[in-house]
């Protein structure tokens, strides 16, 4: 398996939080609406769509809009399934493809 820098960067971060993985253990059991998935983890709204924000452009949600019998819409997120295997190989061959100005001065 090989991962471009670019993506490693972006899943790692969107897994980094702590709030992020409630959600993600939240859409475990089944999608979810966004007002549902709120009041699960105890997050506003506002706050969970900013999460799956990032977690949609890792690839670990998907959304999709429904329209429901009143004539509104509703938002259904789900998890993508996925299997992260790290490795220091992997880690390695995604660092290769960063662009070199990403380095951060010491």
């Amino acid at each position: 398996m090989s991962m471009h820098g670019d993506e490693l960067v972006r899943l790692l971060t969107a897994l980094a939080s702590p709030q992020r993985l409630r959600i993600l253990a939240a859409l475990v059991g089944g999608r979810r609406y966004v007002t549902e998935l709120a009041r699960q983890v105890g997050l506003s709204r506002p706050l969970v769509h900013a999460h799956l924000s990032k977690l949609a452009a890792a690839g670990l949600v998907t959304s999709e809009l429904e329209l429901a019998e009143e004539g509104h819409g509703i938002r259904y997120v789900q998890v993508t399934p996925f299997v992260l295997h790290l490795t220091p190989e992997l880690i390695a061959d995604a660092v290769a493809t960063l662009p070199e100005n990403d380095k951060e001065k010491t």
